[in-house]
């Protein structure tokens, strides 16, 4: 495996053709080393080969570019204020990230299911289980957008089946918390260009919590990781490929060998808009994140230690604890008495 820490670039991210999986013992152990290296190294790297066509693409986006094109007044309609599962709308400036506003709006899309209100003896993650809430005047979005969830599931579940394999552990091994229960989560996200007072947080410093998350990216970029040095660089948006991040639970799952990594968004200048589609592979809300066995285990490092962001292995209350940080205004109105996990 190539120890990308002696020599760092940071022109770019590793770039992995998953296709490579399909092409033989050779071309898959070599998709394996880099794999590997990426995940061990970086946490981040830019996907190809996927199986997602231009076409998928550009359905997404135009139902996209429609919703945020709507009037105000339509979007409002929706926000997530009125939802006590996190879903909907939230306006530019509501979400909050390191306890700083983020320059951004979007809409959140979870799996379409009824509605679930915690027993008083059942863990409140439970709240985050419930509809979306999608705009009357765009039907093509919910199909778009419930399709992308679809499609990006099964792309994230072959990755992270490779994944596993690459660093010696059963492929299958998480396949359990997932299925037909698991809760992934789609955001559509527009960056409206420079805040107009000096402030350039798009999205602030942060990791994600679940296993993987796929991103689209148009070409204005602004997506920044954290690397070796310490310091954030750029991600040049690559045409055709998905920016792929390791979230919170692998770090857990492999006691810090794999890594979740920081990264943020800088706002574009000026009036420029950057739209972008970030989607979680997460598993069911109940699902315990068993600790892997492989045989790198040895040089695991430990999870990262930071108080201010305790890792849970039981996937709700991560999620949980991330939802009442970022939106305090949902938090207020519908969780005033609910307290982040401990």
């Amino acid at each position: 495996m190539t120890n990308v820490s002696t020599h760092p670039s940071y022109q770019q991210l590793p770039i992995i053709d998953l296709s490579a999986a399909d092409r033989g013992p050779q071309a898959r152990a070599l998709l394996h080393a880099q794999l590997h290296s990426a995940a061990h190294d970086v946490g981040f790297f830019q996907l190809v080969g996927h199986g997602v066509g231009r076409e998928e693409v550009s359905s997404l986006l135009s139902a996209m570019r429609k919703f945020f094109a709507l009037p105000e007044a339509e979007r409002l309609a929706l926000d997530n204020v009125r939802s006590p599962h996190f879903r909907g709308y939230t306006r530019t400036g509501d979400e909050r990230t390191g306890g700083s506003r983020d320059w951004r709006d979007q809409l959140d899309i979870g799996a379409e299911r009824e509605a679930r209100t915690p027993g008083a003896d059942e863990p409140a993650y439970w709240w985050l289980q419930g509809p979306n809430q999608w705009p009357g005047a765009l039907p093509e979005l919910r199909t778009a957008a419930l399709g992308w969830v679809e499609r990006l599931s099964s792309v994230a579940e072959r990755l992270l089946h490779e994944l596993l394999a690459s660093i010696g552990a059963p492929a299958d091994f998480y396949d359990p918390i997932f299925g037909a229960h698991a809760h992934p989560h789609l955001k559509l996200v527009r960056y409206p260009g420079s805040a107009g007072d000096g402030a350039d947080q798009g999205v602030g410093a942060h990791k994600d919590y679940g296993f993987l998350t796929l991103l689209l990216q148009d070409q204005v970029g602004g997506l920044q990781v954290q690397r070796e040095d310490g310091r954030f660089h750029d991600v040049p948006p690559l045409d055709g490929a998905f920016v792929v991040n390791l979230g919170e639970l692998l770090e857990v799952a492999t006691n810090g060998y794999l890594v979740a990594t920081n990264h943020r968004v800088v706002s574009p200048p000026g009036a420029t808009e950057r739209f972008s589609v970030p989607f979680f592979y997460n598993p069911r809300l109940d699902a315990r994140v068993e600790p892997l066995a492989f045989p790198y285990a040895s040089a695991a490092p430990g999870v990262s230690d930071d108080p201010t962001n305790p890792l849970f292995a039981e996937y709700g209350y991560n999620e949980l604890k991330g939802k009442l940080r970022a939106h305090p205004l949902v938090a207020e109105r519908h969780h005033g008495t609910l307290l982040t996990p401990a």
